[in-house]
């Protein structure tokens, strides 16, 4: 089978969904290691209950036995096991080991809730209405026309920390909330946040995204420098993010146009690949200085996942040549070097920068999010564009 083909992407999607069925824990999901089995050293946590939520019912639009019942322990996990009663949102883990409410993990709740709703899934409406209810009061500050990043338990103090990452995943939740909901409002939501953190400073910052910002939105480029394979706030530019705004820019382009968006997605794509595309190895670094110049060269399975996702929706926005070859070679070098086949054709996390098995930053591989959303995408763009 050729590499990204239809024949050949239901074949890994059937695997790595037979892997992640392996995550259900009594309460949620767990962490997965790479035999696949879960850590027993890690605590059920938001984001990953979360994404796997996000996951089965995605899959179970696509028609995947069981996925429905796995939804459905989703939604059920995090209506009762993971929210607070007591102060609203959600708990980053059940050993309570970190009481703080963050926007990335509450990104996620709504995202599975809102996909949940769309897939069908029982009692996955009050889920998204309590998470969108939270979205909007606890991390949506209209005046900055962008998202909050972290609470403590009982709202009552504000980290001044502001994070590009987990405003780009609160697009990609509001995407998916307008949808279930038909309220357009999260579009204009969703793009009030492109404007800021993409239009105006990923434009002056030569298209390359800034991921760390003070209270006041200020660009802190120099954060974390001591700490450049942070897993969420690594020193410099990620070209991984580069290429996931890119597909969500044309995603909020096709429900709510706007002249910038699609060129901001082409030149945005266009950094990402300059700066993290070597033509004499394969797969993409995870960072990279502000000249872009290769800092942490592992190769991580999320930013494949990304890069193929972009190309395949540029190419599907604009029929541009370059963008269909480079989801090729990119499907090619996902099946040569992610995908392992030992391991029942779960995805590799980490590879070195000469393609060895790595845990620097991540160990095991607890997360499928990445993957589905690829191998589902290519099938929900052909029916997007019969609708």
């Amino acid at each position: 089978m050729t590499p990204g083909s239809a024949d050949w992407r239901a074949l890994r999607l059937e695997q790595i969904l037979d892997v992640a069925r392996g995550a259900r824990t009594a309460a949620g999901f767990g962490w997965l290691l790479d035999d696949g089995t879960i850590d027993p050293a890690r605590p059920d946590e938001l984001w990953i209950t979360a994404r796997m939520t996000y996951v089965w019912s995605l899959a179970h639009t696509r028609g995947h036995t069981d996925a429905l019942a796995l939804a459905e322990h989703g939604v059920r996990a995090l209506t009762d096991r993971f929210a607070d009663g007591e102060h609203g949102g959600w708990f980053d883990d059940l050993a309570g080991t970190d009481a703080s409410k963050r926007c990335y993990g509450h990104d996620f709740v709504l995202l599975a809730a809102a996909t949940a709703v769309r897939a069908g899934v029982p009692e996955a409406d009050r889920l998204l209405d309590d998470a969108a209810s939270i979205h909007l009061t606890r991390f949506w500050d209209a005046a900055a026309g962008r998202c909050v990043e972290e609470w403590n338990h009982d709202w009552s103090a504000l980290d001044p920390y502001r994070g590009a990452n987990s405003n780009m995943h609160a697009v990609e939740a509001y995407l998916a909330t307008a949808d279930a909901t038909g309220d357009r409002a999260w579009l204009e939501r969703a793009l009030s946040i492109a404007e800021h953190i993409i239009d105006d400073t990923a434009r002056t910052h030569d298209w390359r995204v800034v991921e760390h910002f003070d209270a006041d939105w200020t660009p802190r480029p120099d954060l974390n420098r001591d700490r450049p394979d942070d897993p969420f706030r690594p020193y410099g530019a990620t070209p991984g993010h580069g290429l996931e705004w890119a597909r969500l820019l044309v995603e909020l382009d096709r429900v709510r146009p706007v002249p910038w968006l699609l060129d901001a997605a082409e030149q945005l794509f266009a950094r990402a690949v300059d700066d993290a595309l070597d033509e004499d190895h394969p797969l993409l670094p995870y960072t990279t200085d502000w000249d872009g110049t290769p800092i942490v060269t592992e190769r991580f399975h999320w930013v494949m996942a990304e890069a193929v996702s972009a190309a395949e929706t540029l190419s599907a926005a604009t029929g541009t040549t370059r963008y269909r070859d480079l989801a090729d070679r990119w499907w090619t070098e996902i099946d040569t070097h992610l995908i392992d086949t030992g391991a029942g054709g779960s995805w590799r996390h980490e590879l070195s920068a000469s393609l060895e098995p790595s845990t620097r930053t991540w160990h095991g591989r607890p997360d499928a999010y990445h993957a589905v959303t690829a191998l589902t995408l290519p099938d929900r763009l052909a029916e997007d564009a019969t609708t």
